[in-house]
């Protein structure tokens, strides 16, 4: 049985991992750095990321 507090924050990878020149990746946009950390993130962490971080930096390029 699940706990009503467990939230799986599923990872934004695409499969096309590739660093552009300006350190994002091609696929999900994370930093390398993120992408290092993503298994060590808490799911608040991961939330922020996903619903705040990722967002901005897509508007950013568009």
């Amino acid at each position: 049985m699940i706990s009503p507090s467990f939230r799986a924050v599923l990872s934004p990878c695409t499969g096309v991992c590739t660093l552009r020149d300006d350190g994002l990746c091609g696929g999900c946009l994370r930093t390398g750095a993120e992408i290092a950390r993503w298994s060590q993130m808490n799911d608040d962490e991961r939330l922020r990321l996903m619903e705040t971080v990722l967002p901005e930096r897509e508007s950013r390029l568009r």
